[in-house]
């Protein structure tokens, strides 16, 4: 296992680092994320300043991140180049204008208050070359709400990576209304050289990862506090039922294999308890009206061919068995 997981966690200097070595690129903020998204970016092959409040704090974090790296590679999670290549690639300004004089792209990634942001991202666009892409690696502020003291806003956007950065594959990109499509091209190619993989959604409160995230969450606490269950009874059921899907499925193709007439039988079953939390979606009804039930009609969210569903039952019974192996070789999460 080792082996894979490195390979996905890292990739090789050779196939990302031709393409990323040419990129300088300055991360502002070097704490937990901002340390981790740098690290992802240097490994990928860009050369990477690292900025903070001061030259201390940012040399701190640099010193941190190479330690980090070497605790990685020896318990071979990433390989063995990993601190070399961190040490190349990655270093440590003394300001954030020094940072960001001859970067090509700044991400942003300092404490998640709008005043702090506005007064970075003003030196930051004060700073930088007036072509630069900037993105800030906000988790819930309107993107077009920061844009205000970025110079040439349409290079500005939503680089939302989520903790742990160097190990979660999945980056939400957030263009604003005025962002360019040239600038979320650039920013989508840059992070898939880095080894990472990218969703581009609208800028919306919450964007698309955290109001999935805290819906499940809104949920789960109301189940709680009902004492319908306790909340280790919930974490159980997640990680053992539909949470043992997702690393695989997202919710659309759970829905299209298990049968959208189901879930809208399933919803309507819930409104009686609960008729406006559980209203079924005006999507799904519109689908199942329109006979597109999924897989077993070959039509539905993802129109998977109807003769391809062997095959496809094929894959998720080898995923779920190899998920189970995987986590019968960790053993449980020390939690409790």
């Amino acid at each position: 296992m080792t082996e894979n997981a490195s390979s996905a966690a890292a990739p090789s200097i050779d196939a990302a680092g031709a393409v990323n070595a040419a990129r300088k690129i300055a991360v502002v903020g070097s704490g937990y994320m901002g340390g981790g998204i740098a690290h992802v970016l240097a490994l990928g092959g860009a050369r990477v300043a690292l900025a903070d409040v001061s030259a201390e704090v940012a040399q701190k974090n640099y010193d941190r991140l190479l330690a980090e790296s070497d605790e990685f590679v020896a318990a071979g999670l990433f390989p063995e180049s990993s601190t070399e290549i961190l040490k190349k690639n990655l270093w440590a300004a003394k300001d954030i204008e020094e940072a960001v004089a001859d970067a090509d792209f700044i991400e942003e990634a300092v404490p998640e208050l709008i005043a702090i942001k506005h007064q970075t991202l003003a030196r930051i666009s004060a700073a930088a070359r007036p072509d630069a892409i900037i993105g800030s690696n906000t988790s819930t502020i309107s993107i077009a709400d920061l844009s205000g003291p970025v110079a040439h806003p349409e290079r500005f956007l939503g680089v939302h990576f989520s903790n742990p950065s160097p190990f979660v594959p999945g980056v939400e990109i957030i263009p604003h209304a005025g962002t360019s499509a040239t600038t979320v091209g650039a920013v989508r190619d840059l992070i898939h050289a880095a080894g990472k993989q990218t969703a581009v959604v609208k800028d919306v409160t919450g964007f698309v990862l955290n109001r999935l995230q805290y819906a499940l969450f809104h949920e789960a606490a109301q189940l709680v506090e009902q004492e319908i269950a306790t909340a280790e009874d919930i974490d159980t059921l997640v990680r053992t039922t539909f949470g043992f899907r997702l690393p695989f499925f997202g919710p659309f193709a759970i829905a299209d294999m298990a049968g959208l007439d189901v879930y809208n039988f399933c919803y309507k079953s819930l409104q009686t308890e609960f008729p406006e939390r559980f209203a079924t979606p005006k999507i799904l009804s519109d689908l199942v009206d329109a006979g597109k039930l999924g897989t077993k009609t070959g039509a539905g969210f993802l129109n998977v061919p109807a003769e391809r569903t062997p095959e496809l039952i094929a894959y998720r019974n080898k995923a779920y068995v190899a998920m189970q192996k995987l986590i019968d070789e960790l053993g449980p999460a020390p939690i409790s």
